[in-house]
């Protein structure tokens, strides 16, 4: 089973994937990045954002007007690691770094979609947005089960004049309609949300260079993420209490998102919690309530906060 997924807890959605050993499926930007190198300019955000005459440039060259906002120009690792924004010239003089770059500073939906690519053309879209709680945590994703129209008509003429010639899954994320970044991969945390056959069709991309999935009945999916508190050495529940949960109805999957052999400065997180779990459901309700039961099992992470304790 040649999917390229590093993170173990992921697995469990190509344990049954039949893909021919001389083909590889990435699902990590690093791997993406080596195996197509004609392409892997798309990690480069300066030349993303040049690519769609989006007023920007590399740090040592000023701004015109503020804000802006600030970034790595490339970040393989992900999460969102060293940008900023820059609200005056002052925060800008004193806020420079090498390798980093300025853009303009969009508004509006900040919107995640994966698309199935043959030959530099979308075959299928499916786009996800995210419920911020601030600090680079999110509470959940909705996988939306609807179509946007004008967002896909962007993209898929970004996608016929930049990557003529490539084909696999492209994942895009765009701030009110414009191309903030792109990788050479799909997004790995909810393919069973994509319906069934999705992981089948993702191999035949690759193998056969072409899409072959129905796509029937689609609906809303939701990733529901626990988060705890930073510092602290977690333990996994134990397997027999995940997999009762997991059989709970509406329930899709469960992942536990950590190595609980290393120590948690080792992990790549957002600067407001430490991720803990997922939950994958096409019912909201039942995964936030699986997502309790989930907390439960690990106490401090409902230490996000001071904790008082009331002496009758």
């Amino acid at each position: 089973m040649p999917i390229a997924e590093a993170d173990p807890w992921r697995m469990q959605y190509f344990a049954g994937a039949v893909c021919p050993d001389n083909v590889a499926v990435p699902t990590e930007d690093g791997d993406a990045y080596m195996w197509y190198p004609d392409f892997r300019w798309i990690y480069n955000k300066l030349e993303v954002a040049e690519s769609q005459d989006i007023r920007c440039a590399p740090h040592g060259f000023k701004p015109d007007s503020f804000p802006v906002f600030s970034k790595p120009i490339y970040n393989m690792r992900g999460m969102g690691a060293g940008s900023q924004v820059f609200n005056s010239a002052d925060d800008y003089m004193h806020g420079q770094l090498p390798g980093h770059m300025w853009m303009e500073l969009f508004e509006g939906e900040h919107v995640s979609t994966d698309v199935a690519v043959v030959d530099g053309d979308a075959r299928w879209w499916r786009h996800v947005v995210g419920q911020s709680i601030g600090d680079g945590v999110f509470d959940y994703w909705t996988i939306e089960g609807a179509n946007r129209p004008d967002l896909e008509t962007y993209i898929d003429d970004w996608l016929n004049a930049n990557l003529n010639g490539y084909t696999g899954m492209v994942n895009v994320e765009t701030i009110g309609g414009r191309i903030i970044e792109a990788h050479l991969r799909f997004s790995d945390q909810w393919p069973d949300l994509c319906g069934e056959g999705w992981v089948d069709a993702l191999v035949g991309l690759y193998a056969n260079k072409r899409w072959d999935f129905a796509d029937t009945n689609r609906i809303d999916g939701y990733s529901v993420v626990l988060f705890g508190a930073h510092g602290v050495s977690y333990r996994h529940p134990p397997e027999a209490a995940i997999e009762e949960l997991r059989a709970q109805p509406d329930i899709s999957s469960i992942q536990i998102t950590f190595h609980e052999d290393r120590p948690p400065e080792a992990h790549s997180m957002p600067p407001g919690g430490f991720r803990l779990a997922i939950v994958n459901t096409h019912d909201l309700a039942a995964g936030q309530a699986v997502r309790d039961q989930l907390a439960l099992m690990f106490w401090s992470a409902q230490n996000l906060g001071e904790r008082h304790r009331e002496v009758s």
